[in-house]
């Protein structure tokens, strides 16, 4: 197992022994074995919903915790193929990409649908598979930050995946067509059967202020989480809480004192933990994204970020760069470090 206090470093203490006390942990409907019995045998998702969603609770090595690693492989479109694959050019290959998630023993993968489709005979019935629907395509010049529309919800239960996933940028002024979009295609999905995942991002050239990127702020992405739940995804994807109070920063939209005086602190569990609060108290599954490479600190990136996720209240990790752009060896063993955070007994929920 993954020595998880040595890579936490000089955090290890104030992460691995913190209390959250805004929202306290009982307070929280959290993961766990019986999740779908537990919680969302609440809601008005069809059997099929629960059943897919199931399937990707007992996948891989997190299989019967309630807990979920992804890998995420759509950056042959958002970021360029030469700019995600150029690194470890075995990826260009849709094969490996599968490979990489199964070795890894990831719960699912997430991709594009010509990845998927590539190679969806051969693997469908072996991994739980996430056709992503939407992308910010990079070729356009000068560049336009918007998500467009590459595959329709039918073509992923045509190649028999179990989930879709979609992107809003929430702030940006293309959000409110995004929104009616993917509004449309989950509701879609559910009725095919299917689990739907929202990565529920910020894009604001206003949200960088005076140095700081709100982007990444717990009450904004609290607030872009909420939004998501209200769509009804299943699962919301959203990047780890680096600061706060970009309310107050941007001087915009509506909050409250207590958000920061009484259910928030500046320990990053707490922005975490107010993230997973705006998942109806966890009700909704909150997956934190594990960010780009950086080299030899990804390891402990990694692992710092399940740390805050798991003690946090939240459902896992979905991880990507990190592990694709290094040889198949070293990405299994980033995976595998991120699972022992979720499978060990002794990282708790704050």
């Amino acid at each position: 197992m993954t020595d998880i206090a040595k890579l936490l470093g000089d955090e290890a203490d104030s992460l691995l022994n913190h209390t959250c006390r805004g929202f306290p942990r009982d307070t929280l409907h959290l993961p766990g074995p019986d999740f779908i019995d537990r919680v969302m045998t609440d809601t008005d998702r069809s059997p099929h919903v629960l059943r897919n969603l199931q399937s990707i609770f007992n996948h891989g090595r997190l299989g019967g915790t309630g807990y979920v690693s992804i890998l995420p492989v759509d950056q042959g479109i958002e970021h360029s193929a030469g700019a995600s694959f150029a690194p470890n050019p075995l990826y260009f290959d849709p094969a490996n990409i599968i490979e990489l998630a199964i070795e890894g023993g990831c719960n699912c993968v997430a991709s594009t649908l010509g990845v998927l489709s590539s190679v969806a005979r051969r693997y469908a019935h072996k991994i739980p598979m996430m056709l992503k629907l939407n992308h910010n395509e990079t070729l356009t010049y000068p560049a336009l930050y918007d998500q467009t529309l590459f595959a329709q919800v039918e073509q992923a239960h045509a190649m028999g995946c179990v989930a879709v996933g979609a992107t809003i940028y929430f702030g940006s002024p293309e959000s409110r067509r995004q929104i009616e979009e993917i509004s449309e295609a989950f509701e879609r999905a559910h009725e095919l059967g299917m689990v739907t995942v929202l990565w529920a991002y910020l894009r604001n050239p206003a949200f960088k202020k005076d140095g700081t990127d709100y982007h990444v702020a717990s009450d904004l992405t609290g607030q872009a989480i909420h939004l998501a739940a209200t769509l009804k995804a299943d699962i919301v994807k959203q990047k780890l809480a680096e600061t706060n109070a970009g309310y107050r920063a941007v001087g915009f939209g509506h909050t409250h004192d207590k958000v920061y005086d009484e259910l928030t602190s500046e320990n990053p569990i707490d922005l975490a933990r107010y993230q997973v609060a705006n998942c109806y108290m966890g009700r909704i599954g909150l997956i934190n994204s594990g960010g780009g490479s950086k080299g030899h600190s990804d390891l402990g990136e990694a692992v710092r970020t399940a740390v805050i996720n798991k003690r946090a209240g939240g459902m896992g990790l979905i991880s990507g760069r990190k592990a694709f752009q290094k040889p198949m060896k070293e990405g299994v063993e980033l995976l595998n470090a991120i699972q022992d955070v979720y499978l060990a007994k002794d990282v708790t929920v704050a």
